[in-house]
């Protein structure tokens, strides 16, 4: 390899302040945030009609905001027929719209370094295994101080929703996350991250009043590694 190129690491490149800044800036626009959330809350990709319905607003001008998401990063594109057919008779191909799998937008002004403290911590925590009991601890004690929130009394998936896990209903009745908040960290760190998470919402579930679900470590392509399931009802 060159010297002088740039070693593929797997990640996505950085974004810089400039480009953070633009992404912020796109989801200023309310009929785009409203878009963009539409989008990312689909767990798969949406074309430019379902968009516009669920959004609320005309084709024509969800396909314009759309197209400006996926200029400033916040989107990806595919292309895909909507009959699943393929050759001759098949229909053209469709744009749809998905939110990127490994993309952060975060902007701190000034600039911070929690990711860089975060990382640390994390590796010296994986080096001492008292730390890690000890850090387990406190993600479930943080986890049922979180049941004690306003947000919780409205039930367990308010909760997680105010918390950023993105948490939706599957048909098999169990309650699956689509975002981890702590995801920057899961590339290098993947046990202690997840073991932390299970740990904080194990503590949470188990805190929430009524809450009727248990967490579990249940790893899943696109999603968080906890779910949520639900709790046998003991007859009194």
């Amino acid at each position: 390899m060159d010297s002088d190129t740039p070693a593929d690491t797997g990640r996505p490149a950085t974004p810089t302040r400039a480009e953070q800044l633009d992404r912020v800036a796109a989801l200023a626009e309310p009929v785009r945030r409203r878009l963009y959330e539409v989008v990312a809350a689909a767990g798969a990709p949406v074309d430019r009609d379902t968009a516009a319905a669920q959004a609320g607003v005309g084709r024509p001008l969800a396909a314009f905001h759309l197209d400006r998401l996926v200029g400033a990063g916040l989107l990806d594109v595919e292309f895909r027929r909507r009959s699943g057919r393929t050759g001759p008779g098949a229909g053209r191909p469709a744009k749809f719209y998905l939110r990127p799998r490994d993309q952060d937008v975060s902007i701190d002004l000034p600039p911070r370094g929690y990711d860089v403290a975060a990382e640390i911590l994390a590796t010296g925590v994986e080096r001492a295994a008292k730390a890690k009991a000890a850090v387990l601890a406190a993600a479930r004690e943080r986890g049922q101080a979180m049941a004690a929130t306003p947000q919780a009394a409205a039930g367990l998936l308010p909760m997680l929703e105010t918390q950023g896990y993105e948490p939706f209903l599957a048909d098999d009745g169990v309650v699956r996350l689509r975002n981890c908040p702590f995801h920057a960290l899961v590339g290098e760190h993947r046990e202690l991250t997840c073991a932390l998470n299970h740990a904080l919402l194990d503590g949470a579930a188990s805190a929430v009043e009524g809450s009727g679900y248990r967490a579990v470590s249940q790893p899943s392509e696109g999603l968080c590694c906890v779910a949520f399931v639900p709790e046998p009802v003991t007859p009194k």
